[in-house]
């Protein structure tokens, strides 16, 4: 009896020394507090007029280090900012899995994620186990995504129908960002990109060129493909039927590359000899190239004086320094391959093209590539006052094309302006008074959160989230479906006139996510925590 009562007042120690644990009802509300305090941080980004947010990147490492950033985009805000919260972090990755895989939608996974958490400590504050409330929100989500299919309607039939569902989902996409003053003509071009793609998602041959200077309504899009380089002094300036020769491959004079190593000569005329020897070797390699019949030669590494003088000699483009991206994209887009060796010119795949001109673009000379083997190829050129303002625009362009791209692949759409998470609500709030037990409770709670979507989008727009909330629940109540609210003039309204699309696919994968995220953190009741790796006294000066 005396040692079980000294092991329970000396627990026998399991973990190593500085290893910290959290237990039970301790680590849920410290994990409900990480997702909540994520949540809030970045739902006042939320809707068309949402705010945005300035991240001060630090000093050190990194390609961002010592950058300002102004954004409302709800991945780039998670990923720039440091979190400790390990909760935290898997809304941080749900963000990012929404951007990889529709492009936008990124703040609503969020918000809907922390909502859900928010709602579930109401739930556990009434003594119901959280696999009850698992189980509840799973019948929630299967009876959400249900209704949102029945509502998701496909007019790819229709070319010109399915044209405008693009214009009208690009711009409410574009609404929420820094573009949406001049969404119309931003809308035209990522519409116009998207459609040349003919079906395809892979992004690649859509090209975005940033340029200070003038403002956003100067934007425009380029056919064909931009390069931003110079090409060498005494060559042609403007090429047609180009034979592009795409290499990476050092064209700088051949150094013995071994560390340490010396040549010993006895003489200024042996150094003579080896500066010949060097040149010859060069010679020879820009023979090899020639004799793939090409006149354009664009390489990844530099090219020195000699070789560029030998190829302008045989009237032959050279471009130097393209970076490693842009030559992957040049590869794609003009139908070549990336060689580095020359030894067989007839099984080497030159790029071909119409055109190769020099164009300037503000106070910049960048290379045009029209008339491109990959035909749908273009480059959208954005024009701002500033770099934070292009880089912004830059996000917002790139989410507007990712969702278009997507709805393409996958054509049907829904209703925005919280018309789509309003119908979901009412439906589980139905399925919530049919199912009897506490398991009604948890579905209800679903409802509630998915509520709050419309409720945030109303109050970041200063209006009273409680009355046009309210009244758009009577309108969906009494089937009006397709009511929304009207962010313009703060009322309620028919989304169908306002033209207010989202795509299917990016919702369905919100509620997705959002719940098997806030799944995967109700089901946590204890948190470890590593000890810190002790630092190694400095024996050095001792």
């Amino acid at each position: 009896m005396r040692g079980d009562l000294n092991a329970a007042l000396n627990p026998i120690p399991l973990y190593k020394q500085g290893v910290e644990e959290e237990k039970s009802e301790l680590a849920r509300l410290s994990s409900f507090a990480g997702a909540m305090a994520v949540g809030d941080l970045i739902k006042t980004t939320l809707g068309p007029k949402g705010m945005d947010k300035i991240l001060q990147c630090s000093m050190s490492g990194g390609p961002d280090a010592g950058k300002l950033l102004v954004t409302n985009d709800g991945a780039t805000i998670l990923s720039k900012i440091g979190i400790d919260n390990p909760v935290a972090k898997v809304l941080v990755d749900i963000s990012k899995v929404q951007d990889d895989e529709v492009g936008d939608g990124t703040t609503s996974v969020v918000v809907l994620a922390s909502e859900l958490l928010r709602e579930t400590e109401t739930l556990l504050g009434q003594k119901i186990h959280p696999q009850t409330v698992i189980d509840g929100w799973r019948k929630a989500t299967n009876e959400a995504l249900r209704v949102l299919e029945s509502i998701a309607k496909n007019n790819s039939s229709n070319l010109e129908q399915f044209k405008s569902d693009l214009m009208n989902i690009a711009r409410t996409t574009l609404s929420s960002k820094i573009l949406q003053g001049k969404k119309e003509h931003f809308a035209k071009l990522c519409v116009e990109a998207v459609l040349k793609l003919n079906g395809k998602t892979d992004l690649q041959a859509i090209q975005i060129i940033k340029r200070l200077g003038n403002n956003m309504s100067d934007s425009y899009l380029e056919e064909g493909f931009l390069l931003e380089k110079k090409i060498g002094i005494n060559m042609p300036k403007r090429l047609e039927n180009a034979r592009i020769l795409i290499a990476n491959t050092p064209m700088d004079t051949d150094k013995v590359k071994i560390f340490g190593s010396r040549v010993r000569v006895d003489s200024v005329a042996k150094v003579a000899e080896l500066e010949l020897a060097e040149k010859e070797k060069m010679k020879d390699k820009v023979n090899k190239i020639l004799q793939h019949n090409c006149n354009v030669f664009i390489n990844r590494q530099l090219i020195y004086d000699y070789p560029e003088q030998l190829f302008a000699e045989k009237g032959v483009m050279a471009i130097e320094h393209a970076d490693f991206e842009g030559v992957e994209r040049l590869a794609q887009v003009l139908g070549g391959e990336i060689v580095s060796t020359f030894d067989t010119p007839d099984k080497v795949r030159l790029g071909k093209c119409d055109l190769i001109e020099e164009i300037i673009i503000g106070e910049d000379k960048l290379i045009k590539f029209s008339g491109v083997a990959e035909g749908r190829a273009c480059t959208i050129v954005l024009r701002g006052a500033t770099q934070q303002i292009l880089d912004e625009a830059e996000r917002s362009i790139h989410d507007a094309l990712c969702v278009l791209s997507q709805t393409v692949k996958e054509p049907r759409i829904c209703y925005g302006g919280g018309a789509a998470e309003m119908l979901m609500a009412t439906a589980v709030s139905q399925l919530a008074e049919k199912t009897p037990g506490k398991e009604s409770v948890a579905i209800e709670s679903f409802a509630k959160a998915l509520r709050q979507l419309p409720t945030i989008i109303a109050d970041n727009a200063g209006y009273d989230s409680a009355e046009l909330v309210s009244n758009l629940r009577a309108a969906h109540t009494a089937g009006k479906s397709t009511y929304g609210l009207d962010m313009d003039k703060g009322t309620i309204g028919d989304m169908v006139e306002l033209g207010i699309l989202e795509s299917y696919h990016l919702k369905r994968q919100v509620v997705s996510s959002a719940a098997e995220a806030a799944e995967m953190v109700l089901r946590i009741d204890n948190i470890i925590r590593a000890p810190p790796r002790p630092r190694q006294r400095d024996m050095r000066h001792h």
